[in-house]
This record gives C-alpha cells, structure tokens and sequence, in this order.
C-alpha cells in the first residue's frame, strides 16, 4: 500500500518471506511478563500464534466458543488459558471483557484471529449476517471492551488478522448484511476490508494511549479449515494476485 497523507498509512518492509515461521518472526524477543489475547488460538494459525507467543514468555489467554476443546489443543504449551467467547453473541462479548478487567491484568497483545469465510447465509440473533458479525462486529466489541486494560500495557499492540480478500468486496454500506443477493466470497471480503479499517480508524484515536493497530495478511494458507465450503481451487483462485503471486503483507498506520 502507499503512503496516504489523510491516513498516514505506511508500508513495513519486514525482511520474512513466506517460508518464514512464527518462531523466525519472535527470535530474540523476550516476551516475559506480557499478557496476550488470541481469539481462536487453539487451532490453525491461531495455535501456531499461542504456541509462538508462548515460546517467547507471554501468558495467553485464548477466546473460544469451546474452552474445554482449546484446553485439550493447547496442552503441553505454558502459560496457556482458554476462556469462553461466542464473538456472535453480544453478551457473551462483553463478559469476557469484564472477566479480563476484572483480573486487573494489563493487556499487551491483542490478536483478533478468528474468524469464518464464505459459509451459507446464516445470521446472529440481531439479524446480522455472520461473516460481518463475526470477524468485524464481535472484534470490534470486544477491542472496546478492553480498552481500559490495553491502556493499562503502556504500550500495547492490537493487530487485526485480515487477508488479502479484502480485494473481494468495499463494505456495503447500503446493504452490509445481505439482506438481498447474499455472495459468501463477497461477505467475507467486505468482513476483512472492515478489519483494515478498524485498525486505521484504531491507529487514528487510540496512538495517544500508545496503544498501535496493525491489519495483518498472513499469506496465503489453503490447508486451514477456515473454509470448509469452497473447494481448494476456489480459495485460490480468490486468493491469486492479478498477476498470480501469493503475497504476504503487514500494513501499519502509524
């Protein structure tokens, strides 16, 4: 991306390539003492994250649906809590926070990871359509939610995992919930443009508290169960750049 004076946005050359490993990406990093959030962190990229953060000395607390499936997942990794969070389910968002505030924990790292792509059309209680609710909505919320203990880090990291689906779809601002010609690649792509402006807007409002905002594309993973419902030559071909390369990118506002 380039250089936007209205966003400061900026690229990061980060030297990693895409045989780069999460343990590459923290070497000689000392992580002891920081506390960090991954939702869906007990499998996929988001268990390759905890294992990673936890390697490095944080204590993680992952946000699931199931925390006694995560428990079993994450086994053998230290510092390692699973606790319960439905991001579809408004009440079940801010418990968690409350939760987290309550134990007077500073909050270091957050990683909003978890997510679902381009399902059948199924909608939260509100009528919000899943993909939206999930991987912005209940992010967004819970990134709120815990506003007080990200400023009590001095110093804290929120990034946004996004993709580069976000090419799929702008946000639908007369229609963002498919009330009319519901596409699952279309939804999930405006999702993850709402994940990047979140961390813009976050970057934006929240810097002054030292709190920063990173949207990040991990690449381009086809053997995830992220989704389940396309077939492998459909997530690539959502996935291909116009000119065929995989790319991985981490954008920061700064």
């Amino acid at each position: 991306m380039t250089q936007n004076s209205a966003t400061r946005q900026r690229p990061i050359g980060t030297g990693f390539t895409a045989a780069s490993t999460a343990d590459d990406v923290l070497e000689g990093i000392d992580l002891t003492g920081k506390n960090a959030i991954v939702t869906g962190g007990h499998r996929g990229l988001g268990l390759e994250v905890t294992r990673a953060l936890s390697k490095a000395g944080a204590s993680v607390t992952v946000a699931v649906r199931n925390p006694s499936r995560a428990l079993a997942a994450v086994e053998g990794i230290e510092r390692v809590e699973a606790v319960r969070l439905d991001l579809l389910d408004p009440e079940s968002v801010d418990a968690f926070a409350e939760r987290y505030l309550a134990s007077g924990r500073p909050l270091h790292i957050l990683i909003n990871n978890a997510g679902i792509m381009a399902g059948p059309l199924q909608r939260d209680a509100r009528g919000y359509e899943s993909q939206f609710a999930t991987n912005h909505l209940g992010h967004f919320q819970l990134t709120l939610g815990l506003l007080p203990a990200l400023r009590a880090a001095r110093g804290a990291r929120v990034v946004n995992v996004t993709s580069g689906g976000h090419r799929l779809s702008d946000i639908r601002w007369d229609d963002p919930h498919f009330t009319h010609d519901y596409d699952p690649l279309r939804a999930y792509g405006q999702s993850k443009t709402a994940n990047v402006l979140f961390a813009v807007e976050l970057e934006r409002r929240w810097s002054q508290y030292g709190i920063h905002a990173f949207a990040a594309h991990p690449g381009v993973v086809i053997t995830t169960d992220l989704g389940p419902h396309l077939a492998e030559g459909e997530t690539r071909a959502a996935w291909l750049t116009p000119h065929g390369s995989r790319r991985r990118t981490c954008t920061r506002w700064a």
